[in-house]
């Protein structure tokens, strides 16, 4: 709970039955279910990966595709639209997407609206302090000459349209609540219930959630996915790994007045204290984006916070704020309009905090199962190529009976594998901060990880003990126009949360004010308020503002659980 006076999220744990409450053990009858052939929980990128590579498939194969039913393949999104709670930087290797849609071009992408040019100029920056800048070489992992600059959410929308085209029955503002298991085998998922009110209670257009019943089951679920957690816990399929761990990602896209023609990075240093003390990793990235449909120059802006961070006081949304003021951004953006704004918690563990990625009935997927690169700063590359992997190896599956323990083969000795095995062990010497763990870090990635070699060990990041510091008196008062509040950033992302549904966040409603302002600096969308008569030190009450959550999921890394929210509540982005 405690150490050296300060206080831990972990010793207040969040009211969870976990797995037992995301887990449903009598399947409803065959008049009250509805049966499909596959389904896929979570409508992002490996889920839609995984969808359109097993229709392909099952195209070339009738037979198979007849035994499947009338749906063979069922795709259950809690967002308005597929894409709309997703959110990625994103600088993307290519090589997954062609081979996903092998008959369109770059050129075909930017066409339909998700893709916004290759990289063909970049630049990596020290910032020793708000007003210079100095200039490296590009370290190995973060070399994106050749990549492309997308949104994700908007290619998740044309992979729902490909998808729906071959056949897939898209369920959209459908939570996946609970995975079916009997007998030990997943089973499928039940959807959430709609049309609760704040107490559960059922109001006038009171829906229950359904039983999809599957031959198989692919967990696609993003970041720590409720239905994933549960599995993991259900199957031990983490008994032998590495906790995971959490960074915290901000972003805005900026409509510009004159182009940016590089792809840029910061990494640590200011506006972060990278002492021990502080214990702050983070980084930035402005990326480049030319509209073609619209002729617009637009530019993707994001601050990266670490999750193990010991200042309460930290907040990602406001570093974020406070890293625009800097020269280099502040040129960038000069004469531009802010047009998108979103946040997402994304897993940083690497290789030794993959869970085990299949049992029985069921495989993981995309950022469910931790595949993220953070040292290269890719994720969304692995998401596609884990979902066609997945779709092989159900289809195998379905086939002639081939075992879904093939799928994790398949990802070890694909790059996926490969490449967060050569950085297994890069994120694990930041737990010395950044000044002792810095060179550690630089060796690891020189020598793909042989040196120093061996397996090193994660720590939970609510296991952190937190100290209040202040960080606010550098945070910038938002102008409206360079500057923001979390409000109006909410405001912008499309948020139709009902007032009156339930509360979908579980955390402890009375912690030491350490965990309290954990909390309210934390979340990028100020859903955690503190009284303002409440006392300076000791135990304090924490106000839940539920209805302004955009589901970026970094509560679970500090302490609390988010949970699946009534179906198409949420932001519903753009462009991000």
């Amino acid at each position: 709970m405690s150490a050296n006076g300060k206080v831990a999220p972990i010793g207040f744990p969040p009211p969870v039955d976990s797995p037992g409450e995301f887990i449903k053990r009598e399947i409803d009858g065959e008049d009250e279910r509805i049966e499909v052939g596959v389904v896929i929980a979570g409508g992002g990128t490996a889920g839609l990966a995984c969808a359109n590579r097993l229709l392909q498939l099952l195209a070339d194969d009738p037979e198979t595709m007849e035994k499947l039913g009338e749906v063979p393949v069922a795709v259950v999104e809690k967002s308005k639209t597929c894409g709309g709670h997703n959110l990625s930087g994103a600088v993307v290797r290519p090589e997954p997407l062609e081979e996903l849609f092998p008959d369109l071009s770059r050129e075909d992408w930017r066409k339909e609206g998700f893709a916004f040019g290759e990289v063909k100029k970049e630049a990596i920056y020290l910032l020793p302090n708000g007003k210079t800048k100095v200039r490296i070489p590009p370290p190995p992992p973060l070399k994106n000459h050749g990549n492309e600059v997308l949104s994700v959410s908007a290619m998740c929308r044309f992979m729902q349209q490909k998808a729906e085209e071959a056949g897939a029955y898209i369920l959209t503002e459908t939570a996946a609540a609970k995975l079916l298991v009997e007998d030990g085998q997943v089973k499928g998922l039940r959807s959430g219930d709609k049309g609760r009110g704040k107490d559960g209670e059922e109001l006038g257009n009171f829906e229950p959630g359904v039983d999809v019943v599957a031959k198989a089951t692919v967990l696609a679920d993003g970041c720590w996915g409720s239905l994933t957690g549960a599995a993991i816990r259900e199957f031990g399929l983490g008994d032998d790994r590495e906790p995971q761990v959490w960074e915290l990602g901000v972003k805005e896209v900026w409509k510009v007045a004159k182009p940016l023609d590089k792809v840029i990075h910061t990494i640590a240093g200011w506006p972060l204290k990278i002492s021990a003390k502080h214990h702050q990793i983070g980084g930035s990235w402005i990326y480049p984006m030319k509209d073609e449909k619209t002729g617009d120059d637009l530019v993707s802006i994001g601050f990266v916070v670490d999750l193990d961070y010991a200042d309460a006081t930290t907040s990602p949304h406001d570093l974020l704020q406070q890293f625009k003021t800097h020269p280099l951004v502040r040129k960038i953006l000069d004469g531009g309009e802010r047009v998108g704004w979103g946040a997402k918690a994304l897993p940083a563990g690497g290789y030794w905090a993959v869970p085990k990625l299949s049992m029985p009935g069921a495989v993981i997927a995309g950022d469910s199962g931790g595949l993220v690169n953070t040292a290269a700063l890719k994720g969304v590359n692995y998401a596609i190529q884990s979902g066609i992997l997945a779709a092989e190896a159900i289809y195998a599956n379905l086939k002639t009976g081939e075992s879904l323990e093939k799928y994790e083969a398949a990802v070890e000795d694909s790059f996926i594998g490969k490449d967060l095995y050569e950085v297994r062990n890069v994120r694990q010497p930041f737990a010395k901060g950044l000044i002792k763990g810095g060179p550690l870090v630089n060796l690891m990635i020189a020598t793909k990880g042989k040196f120093p070699g061996g397996r090193w060990s994660l720590h939970r990041n609510d296991a952190q003990p937190m100290f209040i510091g202040n960080m606010e008196k550098n945070y910038p008062t938002p102008d409206g126009k360079l500057t923001f509040d979390k409000l109006s950033s909410v405001y912008i992302t499309g948020n139709q949360t009902r007032d009156d549904a339930p509360n979908h966040i579980r955390v402890q409603k009375r912690v030491p004010r350490e965990v309290a302002e954990t909390w309210k600096w934390m979340c990028p969308a100020g859903v955690y308020e503190i009284p303002e008569d409440a006392p300076a030190t000791g135990d304090v009450d924490v106000v839940v503002n539920y209805t302004n959550c955009v589901q970026c999921g970094a509560i679970t890394a500090k302490g609390g659980r988010l949970t699946p929210p009534e179906g198409g509540d949420g932001p519903l982005y753009q462009i991000t």
